[in-house]
């Protein structure tokens, strides 16, 4: 007769507990009130510059039988360019990086690898336009693939202040327009956000020039554009 007792005691037990729980757990599951006249917005600012980075790629391609031999080509290609564009550079002005390094099977009809093919890349990117363009003009062992333009740091930070600060006068003058166009007096700023980007970002042009010929000992011939540094500001306000 005791082990009924008991049962029924545990029973009671775990009933009680859970009555207990049930009014928190009702209070922690009513929905908060939707705030009210809250108006989500966005503006952005862009100013105008002129591109000063260049980035110029040096390419060179082998064809062989034997994948060693294809490799260590193109090592050679590279390297010997490498030795010549370190001659010149300087931080910021030439920098001298190296870029794609590809070696792949080339297929026969049937299905059998009848060859090997591979490319090397090298990348010239800095300020001195006139230091990068001469410097792969005595490159002797790659061709031009492509040059593209961009900001430097330097000159981004230059002008992103501006971009804000155009942003956020914007920003503000459109919440309080929107704020009167809605029968308010004014609005507090609840949250917000800045974001910026480069709306010019480099676009890699193709260069004609490719011959060895044509490059030996003489600059490229290039010309920058203008990139446009956007900065967007977006929140909400609450009108009041």
């Amino acid at each position: 007769m005791k082990r009924p007792t008991v049962r029924i005691a545990l029973v009671t037990t775990t009933a009680a507990l859970a009555l207990a729980l049930l009014p928190s757990f009702h209070v922690s599951a009513q929905v908060m009130p939707q705030p009210q006249n809250v108006l989500q917005l966005s503006s952005s600012g862009a100013v105008e510059v002129q591109q000063d980075l260049l980035s110029l790629s040096l390419t060179t391609s082998r064809d062989g039988a034997d994948a060693n031999t294809v490799q260590t080509q193109l090592k050679q290609a590279l390297d010997a360019a490498l030795t010549e564009a370190k001659k010149s550079a300087q931080p910021g002005q030439l920098d001298v990086r190296t870029g794609q390094f590809s070696l792949y099977p080339r297929y026969s009809p049937l299905g059998k690898i009848s060859g090997w093919q591979g490319a090397a890349e090298l990348v010239l990117e800095g300020r001195d336009f006139p230091r990068i363009t001469q410097t792969a003009g005595r490159i002797q062992t790659m061709t031009m693939g492509h040059v593209s333009f961009g900001l430097s740091r330097e000159a981004r930070a230059k002008v992103e202040g501006d971009a804000q600060t155009l942003a956020i006068e914007r920003f503000k003058a459109k919440a309080a327009d929107l704020a009167r166009g809605f029968g308010f007096s004014g609005y507090t700023l609840r949250e917000v956000s800045v974001n910026s980007n480069d709306g010019g970002y480099p676009q890699p042009r193709v260069l004609a020039m490719q011959a060895k010929g044509a490059q030996a000992e003489s600059a490229v011939p290039v010309e920058a554009g203008k990139s446009n540094v956007v900065v967007t500001v977006s929140g909400s306000v609450q009108l009041k």
